[in-house]
């Protein structure tokens, strides 16, 4: 949000944000077209389901989020839907413990679909709005954070003030 009030600040005209999805980030940028990298939202799957998941409700949701990054919205959103009719009892399923509380039964499975389906609106503001130009992935900007931040490794004892001025320069160089 500082960067965004910077931004403002200096008059910058602000088309969309790209972000990663972090929670209340959405709601703190209403005023601004916000899209979720999808990308991000691929790892959050993964990251509940593993590279290898063993039942099959997860393979497929799996797959279906490897398809984000390359589907249109329409086609994405009609999978979806019809993974979810296929597998909606599966999620729905709950286990009793010996206390006789019960709790879902496929937690991860159950999590990885409710992620995206929560973060469905902002996974489409660039494919909804084709005017604004805005990515569908930060990836562009994550590769020049990695760029920034291997050259400043190679200077790991550098003082803060001339790391500022490191960060300045770079940027005049790159994007002025």
């Amino acid at each position: 949000m500082e960067g965004v009030e910077w931004l403002e600040k200096n008059n910058f005209t602000i088309y969309g944000v790209v972000c990663d999805g972090l929670r209340g980030l959405f709601s703190a940028l209403l005023k601004y077209p916000v899209q979720m990298c999808q990308v991000h939202q691929q790892r959050i799957i993964r990251t509940y389901l593993t590279q290898n998941p063993e039942l099959e409700a997860s393979r497929e949701l799996l797959a279906l989020s490897k398809a984000l990054t390359k589907s249109d919205k329409e086609y994405f959103l009609e999978a979806f839907d019809a993974w979810y009719r296929k597998w909606k009892a599966f999620l729905e399923e709950r286990s009793t413990e010996a206390s006789g509380k019960t709790h879902y039964t496929h937690k991860t499975l159950r999590s990885a679909y409710l992620s995206l389906r929560r973060n469905m609106p902002w996974l489409w503001t660039f494919y909804d709005n084709p005017n604004l130009g805005i990515p569908n992935t930060n990836n562009a900007l994550e590769g020049t954070f990695t760029d920034i931040k291997s050259k400043l490794r190679a200077h790991s004892g550098i003082k803060k003030s001339n790391r500022s001025k490191f960060l300045d320069e770079y940027i005049a160089r790159h994007y002025y």
